[in-house]
């Protein structure tokens, strides 16, 4: 059975009584998988722990499928989790390590060989069950975590940072198991990271955190193309921000940056006509350079990265800014270092935000906590 999780106007403090996670509220939907993002010591790990009743709850509660769970024992709670050191035990055999918590609640030995087996064949090990996980690698023996978390059949299954000591080649395959996994299971996950794209590709929905404040909650999609605020903006992937003026030129929403180079906008929020200063978030790959045109934020190479299928420019603005952007490579050659360029700006994909970065301006951004 899987359960939907509430959090309800949660607090969490130091001992010296600042608060780590001021008052926080949010459902996750039962069989979603759920990411905490954001920087270390944002209080993801730490909400996290709150669910699992490792730590205390100072106000607010936490529901398991509308029961209130703030005094249950971590032990009464049936979670599984899954941590990243993997925490197997190296003298007991993967079959026997997998089957720990089984025996534990005393569940008979024909049924413990049956779920046993079962989730080792789910988790793509069971060719492994009589092998010592100490010579195993990373991947194998996160996975033998994994099933250990699983194979009890928890309510709520719980993953604090579980790739973070793999390789990338590692992270990239254990991530998409998890996600497959996570799927033909439909356990209800909260999955804590501070990898953005590893939060991007495996999540349903994410809860992007900032000093225990949860700046936007929605879909990998949503939060990457339309961020609520500049933080998120600038937290998820790469991100340029230049100053502007939100100014209205014959009745439409116009930008105008400081070389005098305009852009319409047809997007902007209502409270955005003439608002006056912004700063606008503009991804690299949201630029288009050109070495002709005078139209645009005026710049010159300092730096070229080739890629392959892009090419990466580092280019200083003549206001002493530098910037990143990124174009597909061309088949001519790459601009020179020292050559003096103009900047136009894809206008349908940029973000611009309040001059304190604090509300997105332009339409389109889903912050649904429910």
């Amino acid at each position: 059975m899987s359960y939907p999780i509430m959090f309800d106007t949660v607090i969490k403090k130091y001992d010296d009584g600042m608060p780590v996670i001021p008052g926080l509220s949010l459902k996750v939907h039962e069989g979603e998988f759920f990411t905490l993002l954001g920087p270390s010591g944002c209080g993801k790990t730490t909400l996290l722990r709150m669910v699992a009743g490792f730590n205390t709850i100072e106000g607010g509660t936490i529901s398991f499928n509308n029961q209130i769970i703030n005094n249950v024992p971590p032990s009464k709670r049936n979670i599984g989790m899954v941590f990243q050191d993997y925490a197997v035990f190296p003298h007991l055999s993967v079959f026997k390590n997998v089957a720990f918590g089984l025996q534990e609640r005393k569940i008979s030995n024909e049924e413990i060989n049956c779920r046993v087996n079962e989730i080792l064949k789910t988790v793509h090990i069971e060719e492994l069950k009589d092998r010592l996980p100490q010579n195993m690698s990373g991947g194998q023996q996160q996975r033998i975590a994994l099933a250990r978390a699983i194979v009890i059949r928890p309510d709520v299954l719980l993953m604090d940072e579980p790739l973070s000591n793999l390789d990338a080649k590692l992270r990239i395959e254990m991530r998409n198991a998890i996600r497959e996994i996570q799927h033909s299971i439909g356990i209800t996950t909260i999955y804590v990271t501070h990898d953005q794209e590893e939060a991007l590709a495996i999540s349903d929905r994410i809860g992007v955190m900032n000093q225990g404040v949860l700046q936007h909650v929605g879909t990998p999609k949503n939060i990457y193309q339309r961020p609520a605020n500049l933080f998120v903006a600038t937290f998820i992937g790469r991100s340029n921000v230049i100053e502007a003026q939100c100014i209205e030129i014959n009745k439409s929403d116009t930008l105008q940056f400081y070389n005098n180079y305009t852009i319409k906008m047809d997007n902007m929020l209502p409270e955005a006509k003439n608002i006056g200063t912004v700063k606008v978030s503009i991804r690299p790959e949201e630029f288009c350079i050109s070495r002709h045109s005078k139209n645009g934020i005026e710049g010159v190479i300092k730096d070229s990265v080739f890629l392959g299928l892009n090419t990466h420019y580092f280019i200083t603005l003549s206001d002493g800014r530098e910037i990143e952007t990124i174009s597909e490579s061309d088949i001519a050659e790459i601009i020179p270092k020292n050559t003096k360029v103009h900047l136009q700006i894809k206008s349908k994909k940029i973000n611009v935000f309040t001059k304190d970065g604090s509300k997105n301006l332009v339409q389109g951004v889903e912050h649904n906590a429910n």
